[in-house]
């Protein structure tokens, strides 16, 4: 295993489990009741309330593809450990219709990938700039309290699996279980500006290709991917 179970160093409150984790060793796991500066894509802040989430970074060796493996990990940990099926938004938001439920962050330090993963599991409700943008599985499923414990345990052992596949594996899989990777509408916002166009898959590296109405394609390295407004 690459994930160590027993290396497991949990903190009532920090400011980033991400901070916490960059300094430990491949196989090392931060796991927080609250985060007060939790890290999201871009400089966002992820909303951690006390308590109600699943605020987590663990220590990795870099392999291609790793963020689509992680969301592929949380999304069967998930679906194993409540019920609660997921869809995969290129490339790091576990989705539950067209909000989220849970997002992926990863930053190489040192020659070692730190992972973050936050799911939003019992929140009953969000702030009111995150309402129509965020859910939790607890929403999902109905209103009953899911159990933390057995969601982390789940998810260090879906994502020691995964991020042990071969990156063609990943690619198929991710493939197969996102609707955003192709055939979607979406909004892309680009360092130069927005464009909008239809998914026409990933490229070997796991980057999105995204085809424009005039029939050119562009390949998506990083941005926003948003399904485009019917």
């Amino acid at each position: 295993m690459i994930v160590d179970l027993d290396r497991i160093i949990r903190y009532r409150t920090v400011d980033s489990t991400m901070q916490a984790a960059a300094s430990l060793p491949v196989g090392s796991v931060v796991v927080a009741g609250e985060q007060t500066a939790g890290q999201g894509r871009h400089g966002h802040t992820w909303h951690s309330e006390p308590g109600n989430g699943l605020y987590v970074s663990i220590v990795l060796p870099p392999t291609p593809v790793l963020t689509l493996a992680l969301g592929l990990a949380t999304a069967d940990a998930i679906a194993q450990v409540t019920g609660v099926a997921c869809d995969l938004r290129w490339p790091n938001d576990v989705m539950i219709g067209h909000r989220k439920t849970a997002g992926i962050l990863v930053q190489l330090i040192d020659q070692r990938a730190i992972a973050g993963i936050g799911i939003n599991v019992n929140h009953g409700e969000f702030p009111p700039e995150l309402a129509e943008e965020a859910t939790s599985l607890r929403l999902a499923a109905g209103g009953a309290e899911l159990p933390l414990p057995e969601l982390l345990t789940g998810l260090l052992h879906a994502v020691d699996t995964f991020v042990q596949e071969d990156k063609e594996t990943i690619l198929r899989l991710f493939t197969q279980a996102s609707s955003y990777a192709a055939g979607r509408r979406v909004t892309v916002n680009l360092p130069d500006g927005a464009i909008e166009g239809t998914t026409a898959g990933l490229d070997a590296d796991g980057f999105l290709i995204v085809r424009k109405d005039d029939g050119t394609e562009t390949l998506v390295l990083a941005g926003g991917v948003r399904a485009a407004r019917s």
